[in-house]
């Protein structure tokens, strides 16, 4: 057999992926049809549609418009964020149990709300949030430096791993001692912890949207380096690509997708680290392409839960990181007892 019949072909590889890219958009396109519709309150499809395009005041208008509408697109980011954060973290780290927690964010997010609201008063979730990212952010630099250190040759997969884990490690006690002192505290915690993106109004989805945007576009700047450094970082430096650069700037991606994520909508457990593996089949490992992929189906997976989590429990509803830990536990069991691990 000779060896154009075995080889793939770039234009019908290319093909393929474009093809499945239209699928996950029409996937997207679905589960955002089914979160504005889909409640407590069901709405007709054709009632949803005249809310969006000639509101007059229903009650139908009121729920689609005020709760609905903004709970779908911050779902949509959280979603898209966390997912394309967890491919850059496994993608970094090498490994394919990796999620963006790693870098510290969430126990940094969850450190600086909960201090917050002890040290300084804060009370509204909006300010809440601005302190949370501050936090993931500072977490994540922590990490950074911390991974830096006894090396000349910038962090590696490792050093960033056990960095990442002291520091989740210390600032989670931090976290239960503060909420352990005081009970508006662990009320907020509590929620925080759960993960949702219910009762968050419009303006939280507006303030979130820059720092989201900002790390698509760092994750994007990312992706050709992060394929060199697939192939080992000998290899990397050779081709020419700065190994510590792009390190910093896939930490700086994820710490801004993932930051964002989880100081709007809270601990949203096994997305960054599911998603990845539902991608990988369908784009290959060219990063260019996983990325996409992964935050699309973030995206679909996190909306598709939210919506499970409205229907499971009547009259009441699950909160949107239950369902995804329900959804998650079992994949990350079966990932684990995989007799074939994945390679990265």
């Amino acid at each position: 057999m000779s060896a154009t019949a075995v080889a793939p072909r770039p234009h019908g590889l290319r093909r393929r992926r474009l093809t499945v890219l239209l699928a996950l958009l029409a996937a997207v396109a679905v589960a955002v049809v089914l979160s504005v519709t889909i409640g407590s309150k069901s709405v007709p499809l054709a009632d949803a549609w005249h809310a969006l395009t000639a509101p007059t005041g229903t009650e139908n208008d009121i729920v689609i418009r005020s709760l609905r509408l903004p709970r779908t697109a911050l779902g949509i980011l959280a979603g898209l964020a966390l997912g394309v954060a967890g491919a850059l973290m496994q993608g970094h780290t090498r490994n394919p149990l990796a999620d963006p927690g790693l870098l510290g964010v969430t126990q940094g997010a969850a450190f600086a709300m909960v201090s917050s609201i002890i040290l300084l008063g804060a009370s509204s979730l909006l300010t809440s949030i601005w302190y949370g990212l501050a936090g993931a952010l500072v977490a994540s630099v922590a990490v950074f430096a911390l991974g830096m250190a006894g090396g000349r040759g910038g962090p590696t997969p490792v050093t960033l791993a056990l960095a990442g884990t002291a520091v989740s490690a210390l600032l989670y006690a931090l976290t239960s001692t503060i909420v352990l002192l005081d009970e508006q505290a662990m009320d907020v915690f509590r929620f925080w912890q759960a993960g949702s993106i219910a009762s968050r109004g419009a303006d939280v989805a507006w303030q979130v949207l820059p720092f989201v945007l900002a790390g698509l576009v760092l994750a994007v700047a990312n992706a050709p380096g992060l394929n060199a450094l697939s192939l080992g970082e000998d290899v990397a430096r050779g081709l020419g690509q700065n190994v510590s650069r792009t390190r910093a700037v896939g930490v700086a991606a994820v710490t801004l997708l993932s930051g964002a994520a989880v100081a709007a909508c809270g601990s949203l457990a096994f997305v960054g680290l599911i998603v990845p593996h539902l991608a990988r089949p369908l784009s290959g490992t060219d990063h260019r392409w996983l990325l996409p992929f992964s935050g699309l189906i973030g995206a679909a997976l996190l909306l598709v839960a939210d919506v499970v989590g409205r229907v499971v429990a009547p009259p009441g509803e699950l909160e949107v990181g239950v369902v995804l830990a329900l959804l998650g536990a079992p994949f990350f069991v079966a990932l684990v007892r995989r007799r074939k691990p994945v390679r990265l």
